[in-house]
């Protein structure tokens, strides 16, 4: 089965976000393919639909300070941080049933453990703590939704991410667990253009997919197209 894969690059967290309904909308309708967005955002917490506001540390004044805002998402789970070094990953993927929700999910977490597994890093998954786990540290984020059997959101990978920015927030609502990067686990800086190429790799396997990349000009040219013929 084909699927396209776009690398954005950095991209606002809204703008990916309306980016993501568009595509499941055309997914729905079967324009187009299952789709895989490769990206990094800006500075920006984010939370899911379990979010308790304790869990978010900075007053208004810190905000500023930090230069980072909040946006709240229907995603599942609590607080997590995005930014710079981080790769996020939105599988537009048709799924179908709902009851496939965990087998996707357990084929998303396969991607990354062994995205990760490439740099001699071996992860796990925690029972009770979604994500990807390397010992008691998170490396990466999971935090799904499932529209009309397609799914929304997914992961983020930290690979040479600023952790500090974790310290602001609980992420994920999660007290007693640190969160790593790649690059921290490792010890240099890994370049995220490697990673990507890794995760598109693996998600063509696990998956089964046929990888079909596609710019970012050339998809938002496609979509454009659509709207006019409509």
């Amino acid at each position: 089965m084909e699927c396209w894969v776009c690398e954005l690059g950095e991209i606002d967290y809204n703008e990916a976000l309306n980016l993501q309904e568009r595509l499941i909308e055309l997914r729905h309708q079967g324009k187009i393919p299952n789709v895989l967005l490769l990206l990094q955002h800006p500075h920006i917490y984010t939370t899911g639909r379990r979010i308790n506001p304790s869990h978010l540390l900075l007053s208004e004044e810190d905000m500023k300070e930090w230069d980072v805002k909040v946006v709240s998402t229907d995603r599942g789970g609590g607080i997590t941080y995005h930014g710079p070094g981080q790769i996020v990953g939105y599988p537009i993927v048709e799924i179908g049933n709902i009851s496939r929700i965990k087998d996707y999910l357990n084929n998303l977490e396969e991607v990354l453990i062994r995205t990760l597994l490439a740099f001699g890093v071996v992860t796990e998954r925690l029972p009770g703590y979604p994500g990807i786990w390397y010992g008691f540290e998170k490396v990466a984020a999971i935090g799904l939704r499932v529209t009309r059997g397609i799914t929304k959101h997914g992961f983020a990978l930290n690979v040479s991410t600023d952790l500090s920015y974790f310290n602001n927030i609980v992420p994920c609502g999660i007290y007693d667990r640190n969160v790593t990067s790649l690059s921290k686990i490792v010890g240099q800086k890994i370049p995220l253009a490697l990673v990507e190429q890794l995760i598109i790799r693996n998600f063509a396997d696990i998956f089964n997919f046929e990888m079909v990349p596609i710019k970012k000009e050339v998809l938002f040219g496609i979509l454009e197209d659509i709207d006019k013929a409509a």
